[in-house]
């Protein structure tokens, strides 16, 4: 018998040639072509001739033929990214801006921005496919482990104008984060150089062969809160973009690591209902808020991200409040 599939939120704007090879890869594409001129490929009831824009809630008549061909359910690529409908789904829940030029995201913690080699899923390859007739490009990142705020742009000139509004910092962005440690002074400015997770006073080439040069890192921080001289509770604004920045001067400058960093953080050891709550293997930085001029309309934006639900009861606890 025939089967008749929704067309799913995630799926809105796929041609149905393209939406049929999704799930039947081994179908050749001449026996697609023929099941619509026969009327055995159908939406909404109606025949098609295959490269028909699909929406959300179109129903496609699957003909019972296309059973002798496997159903794939997970998206694929090339460099090993593998990710399902489901996975779209949830990242197109986190979205909390979109229009023409761009796409803001609520990353959740523990997703890659950028795809590579062992990375299972990224917001790049997947936001290419929540959007295929946009050309998506990253201007900015986030750790994997960073949750918070991320902007993506959907065309070339969107991405070379907040590309710049990221490099010159006109682009502001704010960053909440709980750290191991009191932090003294409670408000100030960190300003020195970095390379490798290691901080310098100066540019001076290393002696590491090859002579990589530090670059300078700044970050303007205040403590919100403070609890017992063991949390602290820190706006971050950095006013440049290093590698790892906030969890270095965290670690190394303020010497009070991130909680749930990895890397550079030697936990301080904690007692009783906060440390069960703390022990969630997850980073305690958040990409809060960020304020831009729009790439086209030109207006000041400025966008905010929810609280994790693991940072939730923590801060609940602790009585720390947002900015």
């Amino acid at each position: 018998m025939a089967e008749f599939v929704e067309v799913s939120k995630t799926e809105d704007g796929t041609r149905l040639l393209r939406w049929f090879l999704r799930r039947y890869p081994n179908m050749p594409q001449r026996e697609f072509y023929k099941l619509c001129r026969g009327g055995q490929i159908r939406v909404n009831s109606s025949r098609r001739h295959g490269q028909e824009i699909l929406h959300s809630g179109d129903i496609v008549r699957i003909p019972p033929t296309l059973n002798s061909y496997s159903v794939v359910k997970n998206k694929k690529t090339e460099s090993g990214e593998n990710f399902s409908l489901s996975d779209l789904e949830k990242l197109r829940n986190c979205i909390i801006h979109d229009d023409d030029d761009i796409v803001v995201f609520d990353k959740p913690a523990g997703l890659a921005v950028q795809g590579g080699t062992g990375i299972r899923k990224s917001v790049d390859k997947m936001a290419a496919a929540l959007f295929p007739y946009n050309k998506i490009s990253l201007v900015h990142r986030l750790d994997k482990e960073t949750s918070g705020i991320l902007v993506v742009a959907k065309n070339q000139y969107a991405a070379q104008v907040l590309a710049n509004a990221f490099q010159t910092k006109s682009a502001h962005k704010e960053y909440l984060a709980l750290l191991n440690g009191s932090v003294k002074p409670k408000k100030g400015l960190i300003d020195n150089y970095m390379v490798k997770g290691q901080i310098f006073d100066g540019p001076e080439r290393l002696n590491d062969g090859a002579g990589q040069r530090p670059l300078r890192a700044i970050t303007e921080y205040e403590v919100m809160s403070e609890v017992g001289g063991k949390l602290s509770w820190v706006l971050f604004s950095p006013k440049t973009g290093r590698t790892h920045q906030l969890r270095v001067h965290s670690a190394l400058s303020l010497h009070a690591p991130i909680v749930g960093d990895s890397i550079y953080g030697v936990e301080k050891r904690l007692d009783g209902a906060l440390a069960s709550m703390i022990n969630t293997n997850n980073l305690f930085l958040l990409a809060y808020k960020i304020t831009f001029q729009h790439p086209t309309t030109k207006k000041m934006l400025t966008l905010q991200a929810g609280v994790p639900d693991f940072m939730k009861p923590v801060l609940s606890f602790l009585e720390f409040k947002l900015p």
